[in-house]
């Protein structure tokens, strides 16, 4: 938890830098928020019940969805753009992952408002500041424009069942079954062979190069604009075009990206994200839509493997009271420090010295406090640095200079 509440204060703080509020939704929400956005067959993977009132509910699988449902009912009239991020678990019914699991953290955020190149930038600019003030470094931006892979599709004619089938071994880097799945729907070995080395392809000129048509060519432009203000304006060179990127094609409207650790292996996705458009469905204006989530479970474990450090700080003082006489000393001792912010436990089982000094060792207490006859009579304590080995008569009065917070 420590680890955790670390990670999401991060989080936040890099949130209000770029000028986002912090909002909360729900746990669970209506069936049919979920079921309007992807379709009944979400329903497979979500947690979702009857309540006693007759009303289909489900526990939220993401945290899209909900917030623009808030947007839809409370903050339409608000002045754009509107920075929005949350933080908060998830629930889905599927098969658990390295670093996924059926109750999952996400930390994510909603720009509502504006669509231009510098919008964006900023956008994919905030989720990767995120990760790296986390002190990741092994990091990569994959971006992608889902109007483009549109295009490439309707150049060959692809049907929508066509696609729903194809998608899947486009997301999964699938070439070769790709390649197989073309052939079957009757492509040519020369047009399916330039479709998979256009997806392959990091270079947005061969793109320009090969697709003429306006649209593709102003989606191109608009996606080099994105590029090009990444590296040389946010100074963000780990960035990278990546045309295969198919999240969520059923919503999700041009851009979309993500941020990859490699380190984790298969699962290394940290950050997915995008333009997209819900607000119609959900009875709310036309509105420009663009946001992301970071998976705070998988980026806790790309910290660990980076060896970041994440471990709670070491507790400061134990005060081991000899016997009972020294017992009232040794509370006011323990509340006198806890006033002063100095992490102070004492021994509350009664122990004999031995195993109390014993039990602060385990615990990696820095300063141990003895409080017996002799230190009573004295008005002192005996104090202890377990670092150095270094034991001393102190006077209670002077406790405080000893014990740096």
């Amino acid at each position: 938890m420590y680890k955790h509440r670390q990670v999401l204060k991060k989080i936040r703080e890099t949130f209000h830098l770029y000028g986002y509020e912090e909002i909360q939704t729900p746990t669970f929400e209506t069936l049919e928020l979920f079921t309007a956005k992807s379709g009944d067959s979400i329903t497979e993977e979500l947690y979702n019940f009857t309540d006693k009132g007759g009303r289909q509910l489900a526990l939220r699988p993401e945290l899209t969805a909900p917030v623009m449902r808030f947007y839809v009912d409370q903050l339409q009239m608000q002045p754009k753009p509107l920075k929005l991020f949350y933080t908060g678990n998830c629930f889905r019914y599927d098969r658990p992952q390295k670093g996924r699991y059926r109750e999952f953290w996400q930390a994510g955020c909603e720009l509502i408002g504006p669509d231009t190149p510098e919008a964006y930038a900023e956008l994919i600019a905030l989720a990767y500041t995120i990760l790296q003030k986390l002190g990741l470094a092994d990091i990569i931006i994959n971006i992608g424009n889902l109007k483009i892979i549109n295009a490439l599709f309707t150049t060959l004619k692809i049907t929508d069942s066509q696609k729903n089938h194809l998608l899947p071994l486009i997301d999964k880097g699938m070439f070769t079954d790709l390649h197989k799945a073309l052939i079957d729907f009757n492509i040519t070995e020369k047009e399916a062979h330039q479709f998979i080395t256009l997806l392959k392809t990091n270079d947005i000129q061969t793109l320009q190069t090969t697709l003429k048509d306006t649209q593709t060519q102003d989606q191109l432009n608009h996606t080099a604009t994105i590029l090009a203000l990444l590296q040389d304006n946010f100074k963000i060179k780990q960035c990278q075009l990546k045309i295969s990127i198919v999240r969520g094609l059923e919503y999700y409207q041009g851009l979309v990206f993500e941020i990859e650790a490699p380190q984790l292996g298969a699962e290394k996705q940290l950050c997915g994200g995008g333009a997209y458009e819900l607000l119609q469905l959900f009875g709310g204006r036309e509105t420009p839509t663009a946001g992301f989530a970071i998976g705070v479970d998988r980026t806790i474990l790309a910290m660990e493997i980076e060896n970041k450090p994440l471990s709670p700080p070491q507790p400061l003082a134990y005060i081991i009271p000899v016997n009972e006489t020294a017992l009232p000393q040794a509370i006011t001792l323990a509340q006198q420090l806890r006033h002063q912010n100095i992490s102070t436990d004492i021994d509350l089982l009664r122990r004999g010295i031995g195993k109390a000094l014993k039990y602060a060792n385990s615990k990696h207490y820095q300063y141990i406090l003895i409080l017996g006859p002799k230190e009573l009579e004295q008005q002192s304590v005996t104090l202890r640095n377990m670092k150095t080995g270094k034991q001393e008569l102190v006077p209670i009065k002077n406790i405080q200079s000893k014990i740096p917070t």
